[in-house]
């Protein structure tokens, strides 16, 4: 099994299939993956990457909760690795029902998954979560 790294057009091609030679050459690849002929190594900066621009309003205009299912689908093949997988599962999930950014996301799952409730932070947007208890410095 051969492994590599996948840079964000290869996800927004996949997920979009607006380049219809490159939406096959992408299932390809993503076949191969779920066969475990070819493992990906996927950064968390690209999972941001990619949610912005395929939520972008002046590229692709997908809603939230339609960007955040494809990468979760995306994250359930086995042989897709990226650190903290539960972490950024639980990310896209409460990108998918909120308005805040995924850096904070990550802060916020990352806060649960470690059960720390309180993040230093000016950003009132923490203030949504009862279970957190932001302090400012």
């Amino acid at each position: 099994m051969s492994i590599a790294f996948i840079d964000t057009d290869v996800i927004v091609r996949f997920v979009t299939g607006d380049d219809p030679v490159k939406m096959q050459a992408t299932t390809k690849l993503f076949s191969a993956v779920a066969a475990g002929q070819q493992s990906l190594l996927y950064p968390v900066t690209t999972i941001a990457d990619a949610l912005y621009v395929l939520t972008s309003k002046r590229l692709y205009r997908l809603d939230r909760p339609t960007a955040a299912m494809a990468l979760l689908e995306l994250l359930d093949l086995p042989h897709f690795r990226v650190t903290d997988r539960l972490v950024i599962r639980r990310a896209l999930k409460i990108y998918a029902q909120t308005r805040l950014d995924f850096g904070d996301v990550m802060l916020i799952a990352a806060m649960e998954d470690a059960d720390i409730p309180t993040p230093y932070s000016y950003d009132h947007d923490f203030d949504r979560f009862p279970w957190l208890m932001r302090q400012e410095p």
